[in-house]
């Protein structure tokens, strides 16, 4: 497995005004070595961490790898772990001092002090797809390509809400980690996903309905590997994501843009819904931004980006 590798950001300063003495960010690099070929960064979704191609556990093994579409024999890709996600040990005190904005910088931070000063690409899907476009929008001309999967650059009302509701069972339920993951499922699939998978059928050990044992396990899994902690700061970061303030609009904030941004969407993705990533498509086409815009077709909605890997590798392909 590829080492975890450690940086402490000294002096860090949060978009709320919190000061943080010492940061310490992991991260792990994959294929060249570094400042020997192009950067690939590549983020995690909310409960992933920077494994991208172990054997066992690494969560996009069919994209990242030798001759895969992201080419570690061509490619230097790093992946961070998203302050606080605990797979590094480290864990943040106060999940609310931090908003989505800030992993994008303190992940550039890190990147700038490691001398790498352009990346050939920045994908990640879900929330890792956000704090992509929030890196993009900071820092206009350091990324050439864009990749956003089953994301966008803001979360919805509906999105908001989700995590809200994520929260909420986070701080008051018995079962936080398990009861958490159950209701999030209902967001990264489909009503007919379900149907196809499950059908009614029931078990054979203890007569549950498949659909019951199927989230008894993600809860379970989940509860395995993560934290409440984490949980609740990554969560936070969904809730936070946009890349607009008070002072610029959402318009001001992308002219200045220079990445080509290769959108890929899911059809049926009940997060980051397909109608949302078409209003941004118009705004982009509208200033003139370089972009592409791609349609996965998939019954399982938004975890198709984790499923559907021949589909985003003939969408990346002429990237990559």
């Amino acid at each position: 497995m590829n080492k975890l590798l450690f940086h402490t950001i000294k002096e860090y300063k949060t978009f709320k005004g919190i000061q943080i003495k010492n940061l310490n960010i992991s991260y792990q690099i994959f294929g060249k070595k570094l400042h020997s070929a192009p950067v690939v960064l590549v983020n995690h979704a909310l409960t992933g961490n920077s494994d991208l191609n172990s054997k066992n556990k690494g969560w996009w093994k069919e994209i990242v790898g030798d001759n895969k579409l992201i080419n570690t024999k061509k490619y230097s890709v790093i992946a961070f772990n998203i302050p606080g996600n605990g797979y590094d040990n480290l864990f943040i005190k106060n999940y609310k001092d931090f908003i989505s904005k800030d992993i994008a910088k303190i992940f550039h931070t890190v990147l700038k002090e490691i001398k790498i000063n352009k990346l050939y690409a920045a994908i990640g899907g879900s929330v890792g797809g956000g704090i992509a476009w929030e890196m993009a929008c900071l820092y206009p001309k350091y990324i050439k390509y864009l990749i956003p999967v089953a994301s966008n650059y803001k979360s919805s009302d509906w999105i908001i809400g989700q995590s809200a509701v994520q929260e909420s069972i986070l701080l008051n339920s018995k079962h936080p980690l398990e009861d958490a993951r159950k209701t999030a499922m209902f967001f990264y699939r489909t009503p007919a996903s379900f149907t196809k998978k499950f059908n009614l059928k029931k078990t054979k050990e203890n007569n549950l309905f498949s659909v019951e044992s199927w989230l008894n396990y993600h809860g379970n899994k989940l509860t395995s590997r993560f934290s409440v902690k984490a949980y609740l700061m990554v969560n936070n970061l969904v809730k936070t994501l946009n890349i607009a303030n008070n002072k610029k609009s959402e318009e001001e904030i992308l002219k200045p843009l220079k990445a080509k941004i290769i959108q890929i969407v899911i059809n049926t993705d009940l997060f980051f819904t397909k109608e949302e990533n078409v209003k941004t498509k118009a705004i982009l086409d509208k200033l003139n931004i370089k972009n592409e815009f791609h349609e996965i077709k998939s019954i399982d909605g938004h975890d198709a980006f984790l499923i559907e890997h021949e589909q985003i590798i003939k969408i990346l392909n002429p990237i990559f």
